[in-house]
């Protein structure tokens, strides 16, 4: 019997013949080729075995230099099961099958990305990809490793400022782009060297974007049509230096960086953005030791971020600052017959501020500490995976200041002891076939702004009110993936659901709250309610011919639907059924691409919302490498929606979905070297 889910979700009238080619893709004959073995995902298990319990994705290389964009969530939104929050072309968190916010761990290098990002929508990432050199992308709860705030999955960016292999001499790379919707010009530097035992660091970049560029529309707000994103420009730049000692036997290193992003904010006409954020990074490991342990690593960072939200009148608003330290332990014990693990210890500490007139959380503290236990062992084509995360986590309120106006109350601590489990098991079936199940419970603490909001955000258009007496939000989970791979093929579908007996939720009330202004606005509230989502995940890649040209296909497809069962009603900002197809073709030092997204209308929102239309997109590239002596360059282009279409974002909070349609018909172009 067909799963319930997958019944809900074949094709419509309006992508029928996107959806036929995807299953015509899927069902061409490939020939019998030797298994091709999968790259192994550095996020997902730390002891560097391959797993199919839970899916991954990551970009590198010439992917990620052609996906490459302002924010994390447009950089991954083509990635199957992800989509961007996408408040605007500066404001995008990814958001992972129909997760978002504080379920979405942030990882810089395997450490925690301290911002506010998680806070409201309209605030940025503090990462930018232009000195990225890999992300990768774990869908599903990855609560053992990183902590309840992982019940959706993990994002981890990794770069090379602190050096983790010898090196001798200097190698390095630069990268210029130009055009886009954005009319975007950027460039990136990174240089590494070394002598020996002692290796260093260094990396600059900078980015600047006009307003973002559309097919016409009629905003939301006033009369007429507009064909651009009102107040969407942005400038950053950042860089970073990095030293330390290498060995074949382990590493241990420090890094320095800096990163500052001023961008306009949509939703308010006259209000920039100014965010800075200082880290100083440690990282070390020791292999090949004797002992119980054989291998132990050691992460830790120290991070200050602070944002403005500075008026028209160049008056300061409201200042978010925040201030935060993490320290990971990590032990990988010998090999007790067939079973190997690791152990680990987790630490991490906040302390968030809010000072203005939007100024709607109070002044907070967050502190965790967590012990964590993973373990795996191969019997023949089967490999089991088993693992526990205890947690404990404290979340402070310092309520409302002396001589501030009444509105948090007064000082308060809330406790709490998350708890999560995990079991996987990856099955070889056959030479080429794999079979990977999960099951699992995560708990995960409320963040401190479900528990203490109080007053009228701006990003919502709403009154934010917490609840401090809020309980553990827990999940059930249950995966499988099947995956069929040959030299020329391959074939990957997951089906997932999550069940949570409280999930918390920022649900509408009847109530109304009037403005100093002499507004109202809606008041809507953090609750604990039943909630259910579920869905699939489908991608094939087949190469058709070798030579002359060596021409691939390639299919995406995935969906996720999500259910608040205490209202009966869909959860909000889902993405809608996606299908991706596209061609590629390469030879010698040419290679060119075609693909066509398609995205179904979404109809599937609480009664609050207004469906989003269907809309499809294509897109093309084009890549030129020229190796030369010393260095080797890539020029690129890439043609975005080649046929000018209007397209809306169904992940986008509705105040911004109808200001800050996706860009129009656009090129970019660009140059790497590499030495």
């Amino acid at each position: 019997m067909t799963p319930s889910f997958i019944r809900r979700t074949r094709c419509r009238a309006s992508w029928t013949p996107i959806a036929c080619a995807v299953v015509t893709v899927l069902a061409l004959p490939v020939a019998a080729q030797t298994a091709s073995p999968p790259s192994i995902i550095i996020t997902g298990n730390p002891l560097g075995r391959d797993s199919l319990a839970q899916p991954v994705s990551s970009l590198a290389g010439d992917g990620l230099l052609l996906r490459r964009a302002g924010t994390l969530g447009e950089t991954l939104d083509s990635l199957p099961g992800t989509s961007g929050s996408g408040f605007g072309p500066n404001s995008s968190r990814p958001v992972i099958r129909g997760l978002d916010g504080d379920r979405v761990r942030m990882l810089d290098n395997g450490g925690a990305s301290i911002d506010a990002s998680n806070l409201s929508f309209d605030h940025a990432v503090a990462q930018d990809p232009l000195v990225t050199e890999r992300i990768e992308l774990l869908r599903g709860p990855a609560a053992l490793l990183y902590g309840g705030n992982a019940t959706a999955g993990v994002v981890n960016s990794l770069d090379n400022r602190i050096p983790r292999s010898p090196q001798t001499g200097v190698t390095g790379r630069a990268e210029v782009r130009l055009g886009g919707a954005a009319a975007e010009r950027s460039a990136a530097a990174v240089v590494d060297g070394g002598q020996g035992r002692w290796a260093w660091h260094a990396d600059a970049f900078g980015r600047r974007t006009a307003d973002l560029r559309t097919p016409d529309f009629v905003p939301v707000e006033g009369e007429g049509t507009a064909s651009r994103v009102r107040n969407s420009a942005a400038r950053g730049e950042g860089g970073a230096v990095g030293a330390g000692w290498t060995s074949p036997d382990g590493h241990l290193g420090l890094a320095l960086d800096h990163y500052r992003n001023d961008y306009g904010v949509t939703v308010e006409p006259d209000v920039l953005i100014r965010m800075r954020r200082q880290r100083l990074s440690l990282d070390g490991e020791v292999r090949r030791l004797d002992g119980p342990f054989d291998q132990v690593s050691v992460s830790a960072s120290h991070t200050r971020y602070r944002h403005q939200e500075v008026e028209g009148t160049g008056e300061v608003g409201t200042t978010f600052s925040s201030r935060g330290q993490d320290l990971r332990l990590q032990a990988r014990h010998r090999a007790l017959g067939p079973v190997r693990g690791v152990v680990g210890l987790q630490l991490e500490r906040m302390s968030f501020s809010a000072l203005g007139e939007e100024a709607f959380v109070p002044d907070t503290r967050t502190r965790s500490h967590a012990v964590f236990v993973l373990e795996e062992a191969e019997f023949g084509p089967l490999l089991l995976q088993a693992g526990a995360r205890s947690e404990q986590v404290r979340v402070d309120s310092d309520g409302d200041g002396p001589g501030a106006e009444a509105r948090f109350g007064a000082a308060r601590e809330r406790r709490f002891s998350p708890v999560s489990a995990s079991l996987g098991v990856t099955w070889r079936l056959a030479e080429r076939w794999a079979l990977g199940l999960t099951v699992g419970r995560t708990e995960r603490a409320p963040a401190y702004y479900e528990l203490y909001a109080q007053g009228v955000h701006v990003a919502t258009a709403a009154y934010e009110q917490g609840d401090a007496d809020l309980g553990l939000e827990r999940s059930r989970h249950l995966g499988a993936t099947l995956e069929w791979r040959a030299t020329s093929a391959s074939v990957k579908v997951s089906l997932f659901t999550t069940r949570f007996s409280r999930f918390i939720s920022l649900a509408a009330t009847s109530e109304v709250f009037d403005t100093d202004e002499g507004e109202s606005v809606p008041v809507y509230r953090f609750e604990g309610v039943r909630a259910r989502l579920q869905g699939f995940e489908l991608e094939g890649r087949w190469r058709v011919v070798d030579r002359p040209w060596r021409v691939e296909l390639t299919a995406q497809a995935d969906a996720v639907r999500g259910t608040d069962l205490d209202r009966q009603e869909p959860l909000p900002r889902l993405a809608p059924r996606r299908v991706q197809l596209g061609v590629e073709l390469a030879a010698g030092p040419w290679a060119l691409g075609l693909g066509v997204r398609h995205a179904a209308r979404q109809a599937s929102v609480p009664a609050i919302d207004t469906a989003t239309p269907a809309h499809t997109r294509w897109n093309a590239w084009a890549t030129w490498r020229l190796p030369r002596a010393g260095a080797d360059t890539t020029a690129f282009l890439r043609l975005d929606n080649l046929t000018d279409r209007l397209a809306y974002n169904a992940a986008a909070v509705a105040t911004i979905r109808g200001l800050a349609p996706q860009g129009g018909r656009a090129a970019t172009a660009g140059v790497r070297v590499q030495w």
